[in-house]
């Protein structure tokens, strides 16, 4: 399980270094990025994953973006820039991706069936999958906010 977990971690940072990559930060970030998104995405293999905890991929995601807020925040003095410029990157690899692609093709499959309970199904995937994907989203933006107006002190101190 140790290794399942390094290795999440390690394939989050990697792509949280791509995509800190796109978003020209300073290249002082990049490694602060990848920490901060091993460690979200470790936690939310973790409380997925785990037998004593085994939580819903809702609530798992908005933990590990708290923990990538807090992480975020107390790597701020290291990087001598936003928070939000290494908890941007590091939340991107936990994007639903899965679900935003089964929403879509629930949608089409709604459109390209008439029978009604073939409709219905799909119509039944359709919601359970958009609302999956727009909660995850939901709760991974305030999950990832909510630490740098908890810890405001410490998270404006970089930018000045």
């Amino acid at each position: 399980m140790l290794f399942q977990i390094l290795q999440d971690g390690f394939f989050a940072a990697i792509a949280a270094i791509g995509f800190s990559s796109i978003s020209n930060p300073p290249r002082r970030t990049y490694l602060y990025c990848a920490i901060t998104a091993a460690v979200g995405h470790s936690v939310r293999f973790l409380l997925m994953n785990n037998g004593v905890f085994h939580t819903h991929i809702i609530p798992a995601s908005t933990i590990a973006a708290f923990a990538i807020g807090i992480v975020a925040v107390f790597l701020t003095r290291f990087t001598k820039s936003p928070a939000e410029s290494c908890f941007f990157p590091a939340l991107l690899p936990m994007i639903p991706g899965m679900y935003a692609y089964h929403t879509i093709e629930a949608l089409l499959m709604c459109l390209y069936h008439s029978e009604e309970p073939v409709f219905n199904h799909y119509l039944y995937l359709l919601a359970y999958n958009g609302f999956t994907c727009t909660f995850i989203i939901i709760g991974m933006v305030v999950g990832a906010t909510i630490p740098v107006f908890l810890l405001k002190k410490m998270s404006f101190q970089a930018t000045r």
